[in-house]
């Protein structure tokens, strides 16, 4: 990554699990988001700042390239890990950025116990696949952005079709 603020935003889980102690303290919410943010979209966007509006700090989790092609499949990411950990760090409404290598971001909510995990309106609450880890810890799953009316896979499909 380059030397730029917003290289400076990216950590490790344990490097913000060594923090959040001292945010509880202030009372601060913690707002955890995650997703691959291959291909970056307004939706993206919305999603993240909706996702800041409900607390007072924004963590989000991008997964890395491997759990990305395990997840979406053969030729994702088109955007390696460490530009799109450095692109979603770039956007003012995001205060933190980890990558996650697991299939999901339990592990990464177990370890910060976020106030908040915000997911896109892709999903609904009863379908977010970690809601019963965050529940158990006290936490709340939310739903939020705009309809789902972008996606990185319709961008690469288009940019496809007009070679």
């Amino acid at each position: 990554m380059s030397a730029n603020p917003s290289a400076a935003k990216i950590c490790t889980v344990e490097a913000l699990a060594a923090l959040r102690p001292e945010w509880k303290a202030r009372g601060e919410t913690l707002v955890l988001a995650n997703g691959v943010f291959d291909v970056l979209h307004v939706g993206h966007a919305r999603y993240l700042e909706a996702a800041r509006a409900l607390g007072d700090r924004l963590v989000v989790a991008v997964n890395t390239d491997r759990s990305t092609r395990a997840y979406k499949g053969a030729g994702r990411p088109v955007v390696p890990e460490a530009e799109r950990a450095e692109l979603i760090a770039a956007l003012a409404a995001v205060d933190h950025v980890v990558l996650f290598d697991d299939d999901s971001a339990a592990r990464v909510l177990e370890t910060l116990t976020p106030d908040v995990h915000a997911k896109g309106t892709d999903y609904t609450p009863e379908t977010i696949p970690e809601r019963g880890i965050v529940a158990a810890y006290g936490g709340r799953s939310v739903v939020c952005g705009d309809p789902k009316a972008h996606s990185s896979s319709a961008l690469i499909e288009t940019i496809g079709r007009d070679r």
